[in-house]
């Protein structure tokens, strides 16, 4: 048996879904990556109780569906897995990219006092945080909500990174033990040194709006 697996490049085609109009007066533009299990337009109903003409939020798709039960009826997706990781990572951020070089980078560009920022949840933080740090991307916060931080960043990656950072999390979290939770401090802080600031809310592995509106006026109160 002579086997071998080879690679190609090929072009192809994502989707992603979009809360609200942008216009002149959008404040806030969100990029929020969803976590495994997940689509996008889904995900996206999460930040409808934000008041519509401030807040413009868009929603990757992660590109690995799959069937989340025996019946086939509902379909989720991953962003990545252990497989091929580095080529997939490459292949996501490289379309995360092309939505950000259509939908944000040009209205930042044209209007200053529009506010960017940038959440990964759960799965979409591994996500949320290679793409600030492959791009160089300029956000005013950043938030890493009840999430692993990859490995592989280091604080080289976010050198030219201006904005807040953020961990955020559930003090009952199913998925997060006190040994991870820790882990997880502790490369924040590496990371973002004293551009960090840890937010624990009441609550389990679910998105937090309340936390999220403290971290749009930037307070911990």
């Amino acid at each position: 048996m002579n086997s071998k697996e080879k690679q190609i490049k090929y072009e192809s085609s994502n989707s992603y879904s979009t809360l609200n109009k942008l216009t002149e007066d959008t404040k806030h533009i969100w990029l929020v990556f969803h976590g495994m299990g997940y689509l996008s337009r889904y995900f996206i109903r999460e930040f409808e109780e934000f008041d519509a003409k401030d807040h413009y939020f868009i929603a990757p798709q992660a590109p690995s569906k799959y069937y989340q039960s025996k019946d086939f009826r509902r379909v989720g997706a991953s962003w990545l897995t252990k497989e091929n990781t580095v080529v997939e990572t490459e292949n996501v951020l490289t379309y995360v990219n092309a939505i950000y070089k259509a939908e944000i980078k040009p209205i930042l560009e044209k209007h200053s006092h529009v506010k960017f920022h940038v959440l990964g949840f759960s799965q979409g933080v591994s996500i949320a945080s290679r793409f600030v740090a492959k791009y160089n991307i300029s956000c005013d916060n950043l938030v890493l909500h009840s999430g692993g931080i990859p490995k592989e960043l280091e604080p080289l990656d976010f050198k030219t990174f201006k904005g807040k950072a953020w961990l955020l999390y559930g003090n009952e979290d199913e998925w997060l033990t006190d040994e991870k939770l820790e882990y997880e401090k502790g490369r924040a802080l590496i990371l973002f040194s004293e551009r960090l600031t840890t937010l624990e809310f009441q609550g389990a592995h679910k998105l937090n709006t309340e936390a999220l509106n403290k971290i749009i006026f930037n307070t911990t109160a």
